[in-house]
């Protein structure tokens, strides 16, 4: 079962000001060469073939994959504009989102 959306977001939002988020298509990607990714969070209105990148690269570290809102509602939650795709950095915050969110590892 998954948490309430708005609760999630919430916590999405303290990862975010925590400065455990890599948000954008150029940060997350980034973030997935080196190392740092935990979770990709894709949202759920994200083109084809940004989805399929971001999950191919994902795969390719081992990284699982969420989709979570629209990319306004993702980007307004993080504090940002429109976003396709954000990567948490941090072991807790990306296993707790998970759990929440739901997703394929």
């Amino acid at each position: 079962m998954t948490e309430r959306p708005d609760k999630t977001a919430a916590l999405l939002g303290l990862a975010m000001r925590a400065g455990k988020v890599a948000a954008g298509e150029t940060a997350a990607e980034l973030a997935l060469r080196k190392g740092r990714a935990r979770l990709v969070i894709l949202s759920e209105d994200a083109s084809v073939n940004t989805s399929a990148k971001f999950e191919k690269m994902a795969a390719r570290e081992d990284v699982p994959v969420c989709r979570f809102l629209p990319k306004q509602e993702l980007g307004r939650c993080i504090g940002r504009g429109e976003r396709s795709c954000a990567v948490i950095t941090d072991e807790g915050f990306a296993s707790e989102l998970f759990r929440r969110i739901g997703g394929k590892s």
